[in-house]
């Protein structure tokens, strides 16, 4: 192979057969001028010969045949394994009586040494999707999210504190797993399949009327934006089963759609922002009530839309989609 320091490089090794070639010198001679052994000057020369300019780059090392390669049988049972348990190289080997060594290599011939596109819990290929137009698909669903105590939580001063200012906090439950937690809030979240623009509203409950009322807001306000919305992704909670929300939305003119049961990764681009809304703004700061943390949303939501770059769109802010449409940062 050709490095910093070899005798021959690819161009000195088109020299030293051109010599020996097309000019007559003989092996002897051209290896002594180019200070190199007899068989390297021939090897070249008969390379140069039999494939001309293109033989004088490096060819791979990889044998023609593999005799002891992997059986088929053995390499479809390790994918197997790995797609459907998620075993490692060792455990798929104990299991297989393989070496782990062996295991690896198979796995990386098959590209499934990471699993970073495979679905964690299902072991199928992700198929990622995403609408062409703002409005094609909205996703909604409901965060829940223990509410603060005055005086500030046990995530920032600590359990026992935490514990005291619950006990202190008015109004707060009174069957509440020994009073650890001071209510919950609902955080009812929309976004935007195609420019991932978020909507979000904290209230009290999760009934069909809060989802409903949510819906209209979220509809009026990215019509405000310029974006119709057609259909609506939300998971089969009891508040988007109810006659109440399909009578909404068929008045709205927007075609709803409910994800299979127990699978979260297709609505999963809201399940991702939850994560994102929770890094950010439920728990990114200290908050000394609850109020405080809520009056905060709306901040938070304006930096998230305008100015947070969003990977999946080029690090671009989701605004950012809506470039032609008067009065996106209004």
């Amino acid at each position: 192979m050709s490095h910093a320091n070899a005798a021959l490089t690819p161009r000195h090794r088109l020299r030293i057969a051109r010599l020996i070639v097309d000019e007559g010198w003989t092996v002897v001679a051209a290896a002594h001028m180019f200070n190199v052994s007899w068989p390297t000057a021939n090897r070249w020369a008969q390379r140069y010969a039999a494939m001309g300019v293109a033989g004088m780059d490096d060819r791979s090392s990889r044998p023609h045949r593999s005799p002891n390669k992997t059986d088929q049988q053995l390499v479809r049972k390790i994918v197997h394994l790995r797609w459907k348990k998620r075993l490692g190289p060792v455990a798929i080997g104990g299991k297989l009586g393989l070496s782990a060594s062996t295991v690896h290599a198979v796995l990386v011939r098959c590209r499934l040494n990471k699993l970073h596109h495979v679905d964690v819990r299902t072991g199928e290929v992700i198929r990622r999707y995403e609408h062409a137009t703002p409005g094609a698909m909205i996703h909604v669903d409901v965060k829940k999210l223990g509410k603060i105590p005055d005086g500030g939580g046990s995530r920032y001063v600590g359990r026992q504190q935490g514990n005291l200012n619950i006990r202190a906090t008015a109004g707060r439950p009174k069957n509440n797993k020994r009073g650890r937690v001071a209510g919950i809030t609902f955080v009812h979240t929309v976004i935007d399949d195609h420019s991932r623009i978020a909507y979000a509203e904290v209230h009290a409950n999760e009934t069909a009327d809060t989802a409903v009322g949510v819906l209209r807001r979220a509809v009026s306000w990215f019509a405000a934006r310029g974006v119709t919305v057609e259909r609506v992704l939300s998971d089969n909670g009891p508040a988007y089963v109810s006659h109440l929300w399909r009578d909404a939305c068929n008045e709205l003119g927007i075609k709803p759609k409910r994800t299979r049961p127990y699978r979260p990764q297709t609505n999963g681009k809201i399940e991702r922002f939850h994560r994102t809304l929770a890094d950010g703004w439920a728990f990114g700061k200290f908050y000394n009530t609850d109020s405080a943390r809520n009056n905060a949303l709306p901040g938070w939501l304006h930096e998230y839309n305008h100015h947070r770059p969003h990977t999946a769109i080029g690090n671009r802010p989701p605004m950012s989609r809506l470039t032609n449409v008067p009065g996106q940062y209004n």
